[in-house]
């Protein structure tokens, strides 16, 4: 949970939330109706009933992108088994658990919308017994039960659909008393749907302008003159970098050209006809938020998208065009600059002069 984070998160909020699943017991039924049986009787067969329906409310409050506080309560449902004995009698026993819970929650995002989760806390729960006999075994008829505080733990992950509406898949493990004199545990496997309250909406994307660089001016020496008529040579241009700010060029988190994004490439590439291209060098540039994987990822399909739509719809030369992603690696802003900006939404917008791409063109006319 120290790992580094993908993405910002926007505020604190507080949010509530239901989930259902399916829990399943490890409790020694053998053991239990063993302690339950009357000297000089034995079983001769057993069923189990392990697994049933559970489900949980909760309600909690997210202090930040990585940690948040819960509490609930859960209902595990209803366990059991069904017996015969020697002499001839039958012994059944039921359980119940249900209780409260109180659980720190780590999340660790991977992308904008999907995160991991893991939580410990502790839990307060009471298990009901009842047991009954007939036959051999009539006079048992106890209905002991017992409350008990543990540990809990457990494990999943989230999904924003939208910034008020989350699902969540997890596993958990309540450590409970079998009101019979031992500990056992519980595993729930379920699905939540969590609600946050007062979450604000992220702002739509708008396309931006592309930021372009002026040009150095182009050095021409005077002609050289061989014969009546004068032969100019052929002038080297001084490379020519231009940088087009990626919100301009694609939608959010995406590496293909948006219609804006090819009118503004279409435009540098009518600037530079007539140029016979040495080399040209496209380069993606993400911000820091994310992984480097991931942003190493982006920042190379962005400019191999780039790269492409100047072959395809600008002709440059393919043999002499490359494209690199230098992921976060060489922002424009400083560390410092946007260290403590909050909501998401104003760190994304401060940190906009970080995602670009730029084109770089040697070569003459």
């Amino acid at each position: 949970m120290l790992a580094t984070s993908a993405f910002a998160q926007d505020h604190s909020y507080y949010y509530g939330g239901v989930g259902i699943g399916q829990s399943r017991v490890n409790i020694d039924n053998d053991s239990i109706k063993n302690s339950q049986l009357p000297t000089g009787l034995s079983t001769t067969g057993i069923t189990r009933e392990d697994r049933d329906m559970a489900y949980k409310l909760f309600g909690g409050y997210q202090f930040n992108q990585n940690f948040a506080l819960e509490a609930g309560y859960f209902n595990l449902g209803k366990f059991g088994f069904a017996s015969t004995t020697f002499p001839a009698g039958t012994l059944d026993g039921q359980f119940k658990v249900q209780g409260v819970n109180f659980d720190l929650v780590g999340t660790l995002p991977m992308t904008e919308r999907f995160s991991l989760l893991g939580r410990v806390g502790v839990q307060h729960a009471k298990t009901s017994d009842t047991f009954r006999g007939t036959g051999a075994a009539i006079g048992v008829n106890s209905s002991p039960s017992k409350r008990d505080t543990n540990y809990k733990v457990g494990a999943g992950m989230q999904y924003e659909i939208s910034p008020a509406f989350l699902v969540r898949g997890e596993v958990e493990r309540y450590r409970i008393n079998d009101a019979v004199g031992s500990h056992t545990g519980v595993n729930m496997l379920s699905v939540s749907l969590v609600f946050p309250f007062g979450r604000e909406e992220a702002p739509r994307k708008v396309a931006l302008a592309p930021v372009y660089v002026a040009p150095e001016p182009e050095v021409v020496p005077p002609p050289v003159v061989v014969a009546p008529a004068p032969v100019v040579v052929a002038a080297p241009v001084v490379p020519r970098r231009v940088t087009f700010s990626a919100d301009s060029l694609f939608t959010f988190d995406q590496a293909a050209v948006g219609s804006d994004g090819k009118v503004a490439l279409d435009k540098v590439a009518k600037e530079l006809e007539g140029t016979q291209f040495d080399t040209v060098v496209v380069e993606g540039h993400t911000d820091r938020l994310g992984s480097q994987a991931y942003n190493q990822k982006l920042s190379l399909e962005r400019a191999e998208a780039v790269k492409s739509y100047l072959v395809t719809s600008g002709h440059v030369d393919a043999a002499k065009i490359s494209a690199t992603g230098k992921g976060e690696s060489a922002p424009v802003t400083k560390p410092e600059d946007c260290q403590r900006v909050k909501p998401r939404a104003k760190l994304i917008a401060c940190l906009q002069a970080d995602r670009r791409v730029e084109v770089e063109v040697t070569g003459t006319r």
